[in-house]
């Protein structure tokens, strides 16, 4: 459980990165009202996404991490752009695209560097 634990903090981090390198990009400044309004979308839908994956049990299959990464992935970027468009923020294409590249590096990343440490412990031990 405490690897779900760390793993859903860690994605949390990275979402909450994403935000505020956007909202320095953009000048929209780092107020808590600010950051709060463009980060509850993607914050609900990571949520949502880890609400999914939640009955395969991710703490009990260290391999399905990145599996498992792909669909609370695919549910923050396309659910957190949905809810960010429904509240009239606006989602274009383009905003679209750098959201589902940085959080796929960020989300995806992080699970395949530990995929590949963890194997490398395994075939030291051995």
């Amino acid at each position: 459980m405490r690897l779900a634990l760390s793993a859903f903090l860690l994605d949390a981090a990275f979402v909450l990165a994403f935000v505020v390198i956007g909202r320095v990009n953009h000048a929209e400044g780092l107020t808590p009202t600010g950051v709060a309004l463009t980060l509850w979308p993607f914050a609900a839908a990571l949520v949502a996404g880890w609400l999914v994956i939640l009955p395969w049990r991710p703490w009990r299959k260290p391999k399905a991490l990145l599996t498992n990464g792909w669909i609370v992935w695919v549910i923050t970027v396309c659910g957190g752009s949905q809810l960010r468009d429904a509240a009239g923020e606006g989602s274009p294409f383009s905003f679209f695209l750098v959201t589902a590249v940085f959080l796929g590096a960020t989300l995806l990343g992080w699970r395949g560097l530990a995929l590949l440490a963890g194997r490398r412990r395994r075939a030291a031990a051995e």
